[in-house]
């Protein structure tokens, strides 16, 4: 069982017991919600290097007591050298996913955090950064996932970026004095240590002719008007697209209306679930990119006949339909009740394979995202961002007081994941421990992949974690699901993290246990 961990002043969660520690240290000294986000994150861009880190992407709310949530967009943007045409020539047909810097964008994350901070932050930069530049430089625990993670690069690849060509052990020192340099740089200068720094030159050196100094100079972090809409009597919240958050939103919103059971051992409940899911995101390739109409695209409208096929079809079958990832997720609320919720991200296990040669710092390929058909709203080319699947999210009560801060990893099934962590907590009650630590289920494909699910034409497959109640499996194939049993320790079914805000202030949340390192730490 998940235990729920509760503080009366304020508290982090992460998928590093490390992380949560950065992230609580700022709030002891002082520091805000923004402060200890900043501090985690920093930190889990060390000890996570398979899931994110300084050559990656960022997207984070933050919601002030008494004030809407802002949403930050730090995803970066397509070299000036992207080219769509010229990969099509070369006989591609979708965009590469490793080992290609064209399935690179500028990483987001550095500027994000530097602009969270400059927004929101109380403390100084340096003193934020600090407890990750010391894990960097004096070492920290190789995590299982981070171990098990290095068995799948190549022994080039891990002596690049971890200086042995062996993989990592779990338990053992791993110090990455690189990335400490860059962190230290971050302090001194802010974004320009990393971008117009060493670093940058690096990037620019491994671009050749992707990137140009001008890509560098250009901030990614943009400050966007949140989405919002309205589900089990509370307000959620998410970034707009490019992020494809508004599919949690819209899974919620028709979850709402399908008639639940009580019981989520039911067989009516993963169905009527994935169904939302599935609903919401049908034409999810062809509707996400940089300029969507998120509000839209969650306007009741639209989804209300998503809802009406569900309640149709709950005793027959599907309804029709209209027309293991590298991610973490973090969070922290103050004692002021401002929460923010972040989300950070490689893409793949160590994105693109590609390294930043005198940092050992992996980039990510979040690029995949792009289309290559010609006239895509998303198609690869110079300066846009690609569709994106960082879901970060917050629920306020319909007065506007902070309820919740909640984010998973899990590529494609982030929303799918979210939706149930959501139904589970605001629907049932559960608490935060009950809802984390509750077996899952996630749409699929065969062969496996974490990021293209929504391609198919047909309804994919469901996979159910091991241990999820029988019914699940048998009410899914009764339906006409094929239905396939995960295996124990499956990392794809997401690590979450939630924290919530009691009615007598008291703060409860909880950290994923699939993480197998992860911590929500309180003071």
């Amino acid at each position: 069982m998940t235990l729920t961990r509760y503080a009366p002043g304020g508290a982090v969660a992460a998928a590093s017991q490390l992380a949560a520690l950065a992230g609580a240290a700022a709030l002891t000294r002082g520091g805000n919600a923004a402060d200890a986000a900043v501090a985690a994150a920093a930190a889990m861009a060390v000890t996570g290097p398979h899931m994110a880190g300084l050559g990656g992407d960022m997207f984070a709310l933050v919601a002030p007591p008494g004030e809407p949530p802002a949403a930050l967009n730090a995803s970066g943007r397509a070299g000036s050298g992207a080219d769509a045409e010229r990969l099509r020539a070369e006989g591609a047909t979708s965009m590469p996913f490793q080992g290609d810097v064209r399935s690179v964008t500028v990483p987001g994350f550095v500027d994000g955090l530097t602009a969270l901070h400059e927004r929101f932050g109380s403390r100084p930069l340096g003193e934020l950064l600090e407890p990750a530049r010391r894990l960097a430089r004096d070492g920290f625990p190789v995590s299982p996932t981070l171990a098990a993670a290095s068995a799948g690069l190549s022994a080039a690849e891990r002596s690049a970026a971890f200086g042995d060509p062996a993989p990592l052990v779990a338990g053992r020192r791993l110090a990455l004095p690189g990335v400490g340099e860059a962190l230290a740089a971050i302090a001194s200068r802010g974004r320009d240590g990393f971008y117009l720094g060493p670093a940058g030159e690096d990037l620019l050196t491994v671009g050749a002719g992707e990137f140009t100094a001008a890509d560098l100079a250009r901030a990614s972090a943009d400050w966007a008007e949140p989405l919002r809409l309205e589900a089990f009597g509370r307000d959620l919240w998410t970034v707009p697209p490019n992020s494809q958050g508004y599919l949690a939103l819209g899974g919620a919103w028709i979850a709402a209306q399908a008639g639940l059971p009580d019981d989520p051992a039911d067989e009516l409940w993963a169905f009527l679930l994935v169904e939302a899911a599935r609903q919401a995101a049908y034409d999810r390739p062809a509707v996400l990119h940089e300029h969507a109409d998120g509000t839209a695209l969650i306007a009741p409208e639209r989804l209300g006949p998503r809802a009406a096929a569900i309640r149709e079809r709950a005793s027959r079958g599907l309804a029709d339909v209209y027309g293991d990832g590298g991610t973490t997720y973090l969070c922290a609320i103050d004692s002021r009740r401002c929460g923010v919720s972040l989300i950070m991200s490689n893409a793949a296990d160590f994105g693109s394979r590609l390294i930043l040669p005198r940092h050992g710092i992996f980039l990510h390929n979040r690029g995949m995202g792009f289309s290559l058909r010609p006239g895509h709203p998303a198609e690869y080319a110079p300066g846009r961002r690609p569709p994106h699947t960082l879901t970060p999210v917050v629920v306020t009560t319909p007065g506007g007081a902070l309820d919740a801060v909640l984010g998973t990893m899990g590529a494609d099934a982030q929303p799918q994941i979210l939706l149930q962590l959501l139904v589970r907590m605001l629907r049932l009650g559960e608490s935060p421990g009950e809802a984390v630590g509750a077996p899952r289920w996630i749409l699929s494909r065969e062969p496996t992949t974490d990021f293209d699910i929504w391609q198919a034409d047909e309804p994919p497959l469901v996979r159910v974690e091991h241990g999820a109640p029988p019914a699940w499996a048998r009410g899914l194939r009764d339906r006409g699901y094929q239905v396939r049993q995960g295996e124990p320790g499956d990392q794809s079914f997401g690590h979450a993290q939630v924290i919530r805000v009691a009615g007598d202030g008291m703060l409860a949340g909880a950290a994923d246990p699939r993480s197998g390192d992860g911590a929500c730490i309180g003071t």
